[in-house]
């Protein structure tokens, strides 16, 4: 799970970068056609998102607490579920959404893997 950890960090933060530049032209797009969508706007939501979950991933790649799992979850969760209900016009959103699930899922596996937290009485 390491080296899963560090190559969707990467991609994560690469694709990202993609995401916020396409974002911010569906915005405009948007903005011109006076359509009412806010699918610009979720998408620069989806890329920070994106951005702070692949920091976090390479981050906590070898770290044996859970805490870094359960963050990855939360925030590739929240990408995903926002990418998916707001994509409106902006159909590569939910591509970016896929993404975001992925990661979360195999956040989620890592998650379960992981054995249960050791106190300081079980370590002596």
């Amino acid at each position: 799970m390491k080296m899963w950890k560090l190559v969707s960090g990467i991609l994560s933060i690469i694709l990202s970068a993609m995401v916020v530049f396409q974002s911010c032209a569906a915005g405009i797009s948007n903005a011109m056609s006076n359509n009412e969508e806010i699918s610009g706007t979720a998408g620069v939501i989806v890329a920070v998102l994106l951005l702070t979950g692949g920091i976090v991933s390479i981050a906590t790649r070898k770290s044996e607490h859970r805490n870094g799992n359960i963050a990855l979850i939360i925030l590739f969760g929240l990408a995903a579920l926002i990418g998916f209900t707001c994509h409106g016009s902006y159909s590569d959103l939910v591509i970016w959404s896929y993404w975001c699930l992925i990661n979360g899922v195999l956040a989620l596996i890592a998650l379960l893997r992981t054995g249960k937290p050791r106190t300081k009485s079980e370590e002596a």
